[in-house]
């Protein structure tokens, strides 16, 4: 199939990440060398972004400035988190999108996001087709939660794990100073996958890590729990307890109840405060020195601790979402096949939107240990080449300098 001319938009969704910029500047470069994207424009704050009609002109961007974004966190675009309704329930934002890519004569659109975004890529890309409007859609993978399924591993995945590990290790150190008893609680995002929690073993790898790990793949047991910690604390007179905020007791709430007061834009449960709640309980069962510690936004927009595997990687499947289209592709979402038999090797491949759109992937059962409070070797084999090499961020003053983008509207 023959390249379409016209112009593309990016657009970014959901939680940042160290990383995403880096897919944003695939995306880039690769339209810059298409030979037949003739303008490209980034969505601010995502699907909002084209809706109301605010788009960057990203090709009058300077070139420095662009090569920065692979070692920039956060989202440069702007992101969101807004559900676009079924078209056959309301079309409204369809017909809007519709009018916006006739505006710009936008050929090629090009979403960065998790789940909830790759169903709106999805949403997008059958409507365009229904409607007869030749724009070729792919999705690019994003999530530090690393929960899309039909991938190996998702682009910011291996950042935030090595941050955790990393600063499981520092937290080890620091608790382990005193002569006193300390029980120290981390909480890890992740709300229904544990995939980032159990980057904790990664630092118990290297001899400074937690005692007991709980990710959300398995049923919260308080009594369990304060078992455990009271066994380890009286064996060691330390225990430091790693743990996903999305933890469930069987009847299926939360342990943290803060989805009780509010959610995000996609109606998912906003939790915070867990290790707090389950340092108290832990504070009511031993005379040990209890404190608590939520990573929280840190381990999503920890630049200076990325892993180069994962910009790399970033960077390739921005680049690939961009040629595949060119080549006549669409309605796919860009993933990876990896080796790790003789060493590590990593490749793209195309997924159907619709196969990975609202589907959650889950750290395999068999990667838990049989008492739910720690992770098992295959994790470790899976995990630790996703952590590799070093940011190559520049400093200025002894500071990261990120890149500076000048924004131009589109008119």
């Amino acid at each position: 199939m023959s390249a379409l001319f016209g112009s593309c938009i990016i657009g970014q969704s959901g939680g940042p990440s160290a990383v995403i910029n880096a897919s944003v500047y695939g995306s880039i470069r690769a339209a810059l060398d298409s030979g037949c994207i003739t303008k490209i424009y980034g969505a601010a704050n995502g699907i909002k972004g084209v809706l109301e009609d605010r788009l960057y002109v990203l090709d009058e961007e300077n070139a420095v400035e662009l090569e920065r974004l692979k070692y920039t966190p956060s989202s440069a675009l702007g992101s969101c988190r807004y559900k676009i309704s079924d078209p056959s329930v309301d079309d409204t934002d369809y017909k809007r999108i519709l009018e916006i890519f006739k505006k710009y004569n936008v050929r090629y659109f090009f979403y960065n996001g998790g789940n909830d975004s790759m169903d709106t890529c999805n949403k997008i890309s059958k409507y365009m087709a229904e409607s007869g409007y030749d724009c070729r859609v792919m999705g690019i993978p994003k999530t530090i939660d690393n929960d899309l399924c039909l991938t190996d591993h998702c682009p910011g995945f291996g950042s935030a794990a090595k941050y955790i590990a990393t600063s499981f290790m520092e937290v080890y150190l620091d608790a382990h100073v005193y002569d006193v008893g300390m029980v120290t609680v981390v909480e890890c995002m992740g709300r229904h996958a544990g995939w980032l929690t159990a980057a904790s073993a990664l630092a118990s790898e290297m001899g400074q890590g937690p005692d007991l790990i709980y990710l959300a793949e398995r049923v919260f047991d308080r009594d369990r729990f304060l078992a455990d910690v009271c066994r380890v604390y009286k064996e060691k007179g330390k225990c430091m307890v790693a743990v996903s905020e999305g933890i469930q007791y069987e009847d299926g709430n939360f342990v943290s109840m803060a989805e009780l007061s509010e959610t995000d834009g996609f109606g998912n449960a906003q939790l915070g405060g867990l290790a707090a709640i389950l340092a108290r309980m832990i504070k009511e069962k031993t005379d040990a020195k209890v404190r608590s510690v939520e990573f929280s936004l840190l381990q999503r927009c920890a630049a200076h601790v990325a892993s180069l595997i994962d910009i790399e990687e970033s960077f390739l499947a921005g680049k690939t979402a961009v040629i595949a289209a060119v080549s006549g592709v669409t309605d796919m979402m860009v993933g990876f096949e990896c080796d790790r038999n003789d060493g590590y090797s990593c490749a793209t491949k195309l997924i159907k939107l619709e196969d990975v759109a609202n589907r959650e992937k889950k750290v395999p059962d068999e990667w838990i240990n049989a008492e739910g409070n720690g992770i098992l070797g295959p994790y470790i084999d899976y995990a630790m080449p996703l952590i590799q090499g070093e940011t190559k961020l520049d400093k200025e003053n002894g500071l990261p300098r990120f890149a500076k983008l000048k924004k131009i509207q589109a008119k």
